[in-house]
């Protein structure tokens, strides 16, 4: 049974029963919020893919609201500071965290976390993916993934490549593709896809693994090289990106973005989160906007989101424990 404002409102002043007021009073505080600013915690440094979609996802929110959307930058840990921060933040909707697929590496990479994601944080949207690019500094003489095979194997050939940090999903993929190929290549950690695409820039790392929206724009300019994806299909933000897997066998990591809430947040708040995102994802000038930059919308319902969350967990504790990839 669904009961109105309305309805609740008048069993409340009635006396009957007490809980209909509490009722109320939870859905009322969801109806009204936000009442104040909203920070939101972002586990990288500004610049990568994830900062872009708090930014952009921030500044529509913001407008929708009428409250001003705190992006805080906590970076550093493989993204374990950031995380922590949120999960020990007030659960009132006030303090929302925006982390991709690294929270569900972490569990693999290490062997005490400081939370566990599946209980410390509610999911609220699987917002959209942010294909991993395998880019290069333009410098380097190759232009296709097999070209980039064949080079990295050649004899006392070693090879950088950088990433947005320990235990990022740009650290993985170029683990897991180090050894499908069976190249020798050194892992560089930064803090964040932003400072990674600098000195991919400028030569002083030749290659990374970092989201293709953080490259987007350098990408176009011919700044930076982008040989594929790691996902295992196209994006539909650049669909003339190969993906590793046609040309590495069996290769894939699917990236993720999504927006989590600490746990104990009112339903009533996830529920109206999750609208409001769901909205403002699925307008067309959004959907054109995060294409450019890189990301296909996904979107659906907490608990759909909570369930990919955990099936990832279990795959790739299983992926990077199967490969001995460790935390540096």
């Amino acid at each position: 049974m669904k009961f109105s404002f309305k309805t609740i409102r008048a069993i409340s002043h009635f006396g009957l029963p007490p809980i209909a007021a509490i009722v109320f009073s939870v859905l009322a505080h969801a109806q009204e919020f936000p009442t104040k600013s909203v920070r939101l915690i972002v586990p990288f440094a500004p610049g990568g893919g994830t900062d872009i979609m708090a930014r952009t996802l921030g500044q529509w929110l913001s407008e929708q609201w009428g409250q001003q959307i705190i992006v805080d930058n906590r970076g550093g840990g493989g993204t374990v500071i950031g995380t922590e921060l949120a999960v020990k933040s007030p659960a009132d909707g006030y303090t929302l965290l925006l982390a991709n697929i690294a929270l569900a590496l972490n569990p693999g990479l290490h062997e005490k976390l400081p939370y566990d994601a599946r209980r410390d944080l509610a999911p609220v949207e699987l917002i959209a993916s942010q294909p991993n690019a395998l880019a290069m500094n333009p410098g380097l003489p190759v232009k296709t993934v097999r070209e980039f095979v064949a080079h990295a194997k050649t004899p006392g050939s070693k090879l950088n490549f950088a990433s947005s940090g320990n235990g990022s999903v740009g650290h993985i993929s170029g683990e897991m593709f180090r050894i499908a190929i069976g190249a020798d290549m050194q892992h560089i950690s930064y803090k964040g896809g932003g400072p990674a695409a600098v000195d991919l820039m400028s030569g002083q790392v030749p290659v990374a693994f970092i989201s293709l929206p953080t490259v987007m724009t350098h990408w176009k300019a011919g700044r930076i090289r982008v040989l594929a994806i790691t996902d295992s299909k196209r994006s539909a933000a650049a669909p003339e990106l190969p993906t590793v897997g046609e040309t590495v066998k069996d290769f894939r990591v699917d990236n993720w973005i999504g927006m989590f809430a600490p746990a104990g947040t009112p339903r009533a708040i996830i529920d109206k989160l999750n609208a409001d995102i769901t909205r403002a994802i699925k307008r067309r000038e959004m959907q054109e906007r995060l294409a450019g930059q890189g990301f296909d919308v996904v979107g659906g319902t907490p608990e759909e989101f909570g369930r990919q969350l955990q099936s990832d967990i279990e795959k790739y504790t299983g992926v990077i424990r199967a490969a001995g990839i460790r935390e540096n």
